[in-house]
């Protein structure tokens, strides 16, 4: 088994950190202290020995923030973790805020005291992040302070280890591309913006570019490293030695020299004395790097991560590889509905033992590497709780006449999986239905969406909440996220959402469809399938050619949950022909006995 449900911290944790924390920001010089939950790489999922968050809070959440004052406390949450940081950081250890309408350099700017010293560790921070503070500080008065210390990493005594898994190649049957061709890309792209080297500090773009992957991350198959890529196309890795077998270097081939990650110093410091003009990302560096070549002469060129777009857009043998894990998995987790159809009605399962008997599943099929994310396994009130996670403290059983919702994935060397399906426990009320048919069709509007050229997410948004807001709902998350090729669940630079979002939609970029509904202290709703954006190709009658969006995940959606009467005639062909294709590519993956179930679910309406 991959995910463990024992709780990853509990509220005493701010009662029995903080005064810690503030022991050794005293020790500084500190009045206060920034901690985002970021780690060194700017890694949504973070290694436990990068937790510090957590440690220093109790919140769990993949998303947040703190500022430690030596008299207050204040931490940072978006709408996903409204209810569940208010149950694991001490309310009277923290106050909350909404990460979004009041972001840690706003709250500064607006609150701290004149003539304090406020730190913040440059190795967590980024130069963007780094702007905002400063200019909080001088709007507000007190001095930032970079620290080569961290006060948290110095009162963690036990903090665990650095990951020092092997990295491995990935090899080009999955890659579809070899790593010569992509450095050769991206040495064209900085030659074209008048760099000499990019430095790449973002581990899936240095995965992506290398065709290498790891184990570093839990459910994030990356090594940990940097790199640096010439506009010849060489480059080197900096990588942690003991990660380093015998084959890999032979692998990597001549153009790629390998050093230890700690090397990193050195090399900026001769790039600066050089001269060369490096471009940087200043939006995932580290501002210890940026400010390590300013101080060493180096010419920066704040530019966007130049793997970040062509990882985005799948070559056709990554598509392929989605669409046969998705076959793969679509069968898993049909599987897995059959079970919750049958046995998980009995008001008797808990949520972990539903969430062990899709992963037990998963695991029958060999091509598995782990999971793409702990599983959201949400029964009930838990289930209003977008970013759920379940823990032997929080597991609830699916009780008769209540919702169960599951968001689960699973990472194959072909593709990386990302569903989330909700279905009736007993009788369903009509509000139930209703909600649900709401979300149905939300996401039956964004599926079937055509845009032209130039559309972004954000042009979106609205197909999927416009049913929701007609009945005067809506819900706090972005509506589709971006999704790598045996890489992160969560990948840019694509996304939809109501954000602003400058990033075009592009074809071969995966991105989920996911509208939801949810109902505070009683149930939620989501209906999750993830879809590749499609070429253009002429609408008749048309002047210009539409991209549209291919759906490649597969499994029933619930037929218990619908009020039909509620679907147009389109939105209900959709679902059939959805459906039908469900039956088409998955029969014959699945066992006689769930046959007659199977072709129930997903039968025409």
């Amino acid at each position: 088994m991959f995910q463990s449900y024992e709780p990853v911290s509990d509220i005493s944790f701010a009662g029995k950190h903080l005064p810690l924390i503030r022991r050794e920001m005293e020790a500084l010089g500190l009045d206060g202290f920034v901690l985002p939950h970021d780690d060194e790489y700017q890694n949504e999922y973070v290694p436990e020995y990068a937790e510090r968050l957590t440690w220093a809070s109790g919140f769990s959440g993949s998303a947040g923030a703190a500022i430690i004052l030596i008299d207050r406390a204040i931490i940072f949450t978006d709408g996903r973790y409204t209810q569940q940081v208010r149950q694991q950081a001490d309310p009277n250890f923290f106050e909350y805020v909404d990460l979004f309408s009041e972001p840690p350099h706003q709250w500064l700017s607006e609150n701290a005291k004149r003539d304090t010293r406020i730190g913040y560790d440059p190795m967590l921070h980024t130069p963007d992040n780094v702007a905002h503070l400063r200019k909080a500080a001088k709007n507000a008065g007190f001095t930032l302070v970079a620290i080569d210390e961290n006060p948290v990493d110095k009162a963690w005594t036990d903090q665990p280890a650095k990951p020092s898994s092997p990295a491995r190649a990935h090899d080009l049957e999955f890659a579809g591309r070899a790593s010569s061709e992509k450095r050769k890309q991206i040495g064209k792209a900085l030659e074209k913006v008048g760099v000499d080297a990019t430095l790449l500090t973002a581990p899936p773009s240095i995965a992506w570019l290398l065709n290498i992957r790891g184990s570093d991350v839990s459910r994030t198959p990356i090594p940990l490293a940097r790199a640096i890529v010439n506009r010849d196309g060489s480059a080197t890795l900096f990588i942690a030695p003991e990660k380093i077998d015998n084959a890999l270097p032979e692998f990597l081939g001549s153009e790629v020299d390998i050093r230890a990650e700690s090397d990193i110093d050195l090399v900026l410091q001769n790039l600066g004395s050089t001269s060369k003009t490096i471009g940087v990302d200043f939006a995932l560096t580290p501002s210890k790097f940026v400010d390590a070549l300013k101080e060493a002469g180096a010419a920066i060129i704040n530019m966007t991560d130049p793997c970040a777009l062509p990882r985005a857009e799948k070559n056709t043998v990554e598509i392929d590889g989605t669409r046969n894990a998705h076959i793969r998995d679509g069968a898993i987790v049909t599987r897995f509905l059959h079970w919750m159809d049958t046995e998980g009605q009995t008001g008797d399962i808990d949520e972990i033992t539903a969430a062990k008997k899709l992963e037990e599943l998963r695991c029958e099929n060999k091509t598995l590497r782990d999971i793409s994310f702990d599983t959201i396994s949400g029964a009930g009130p838990n289930g209003s709780l977008p970013h759920y996670r379940v823990t032997t403290q929080s597991n609830r059983k699916l009780e008769r006449g209540s919702l169960y919702l599951v968001d689960s994935g699973g990472q194959y060397p072909d593709g990386t999986t990302d569903i989330t399906r909700t279905m009736p426990i007993g009788d369903p009320t009509d509000e139930m239905r209703e909600r649900f048919t709401l979300v149905l069709k939300g996401h039956i509007g964004l599926a079937m969406a055509r845009f032209p050229v130039g559309t972004t997410g954000t042009q979106l948004d609205s197909y999927a909440r416009k049913p929701l807001w007609d009945a005067g709902l809506d819900y706090d998350h972005g509506t589709g996220h971006g999704v790598g090729s045996f890489l992160g669940v969560h990948e840019g630079p694509q996304r939809i959402a109501k954000s602003p979002s400058a990033q075009a939609l592009k074809p071969g970029m995966i991105i989920s469809n996911e509208p939801g509904y949810y109902k505070s202290g009683e149930y939620g709703i989501r209906i999750e399938n993830l879809v590749v954006v499609s070429p253009g190709s002429p609408v008749k009658g048309g002047e210009r050619e539409m991209m549209s969006f291919e759906t490649v995940t597969l499994a029933p959606i619930h037929l218990g949950l619908i009020d039909k009467s509620l679907l147009t005639e389109v939105e209900r062909n959709w679902l059939n022909e959805y459906h039908a294709e469900v039956r088409a590519k998955l029969s014959s993956l699945l066992p006689v006995d769930i046959k007659d179930w199977f072709e129930d679910a997903t039968q025409p309406i």
